[in-house]
């Protein structure tokens, strides 16, 4: 008598192999995969690293960012890397990417643990909105995931807030 598997959900199916792709990251903080999705295909896959010809991070054996103790969400210009999202996204086109879903996964380089509270950056963000991109899926543990719907990034400008819109030039 075969014994069989509980079939994996959809979400986790997709999100299981963003968690592979990100096992190519070059990152020595934290390394994120992600993948695009549109009507059961994947049309693209990405994971954080250099620009192509450029020294990765775990070639020069350091991270810029932790020898200067950058808190996590800042100063990213210090950062070799393309994100995982943005990496993906340069290798689809827009046209299939209209409606299409993204799954993220991000793990720390040092423990293997899911990121907690793992999210877009403020500049993927934007990058997705302007691929066309409907829906992120964003992996919290094994089996848990939290579903963002994009619009929500487009009417909640964060970076509306806390801007004092009557600054002069």
């Amino acid at each position: 008598m075969a014994i069989y598997m509980p079939r994996r959900d959809k979400h986790n199916y997709y999100l299981d192999i963003a968690d592979t792709v990100l096992k190519r990251g070059t990152c020595l903080r934290r390394n994120y995969g992600a993948i695009i999705v549109k009507n059961d295909e994947i049309l693209s896959t990405g994971y954080v690293g250099a620009p192509r010809k450029r020294m990765n991070c775990i070639d020069l054996g350091y991270c810029l960012r932790q020898k200067l103790d950058v808190s996590r969400g800042q100063r990213y210009e210090l950062c070799r890397s393309v994100h995982s999202e943005v990496n993906a996204i340069i290798s689809a086109p827009r046209r299939d990417m209209i409606g299409a879903t993204m799954y993220l996964v991000g793990r720390e380089a040092g423990s293997g643990q899911f990121i907690k509270n793992a999210d877009c950056c403020t500049m993927c963000k934007r990058v997705v909105i302007n691929a066309g991109i409907e829906t992120v899926v964003i992996r919290d543990d094994e089996t848990n995931f939290r579903i963002i719907n994009v619009q929500n990034w487009v009417d909640n400008d964060d970076l509306l807030e806390n801007v004092d819109v009557n600054i002069g030039y």
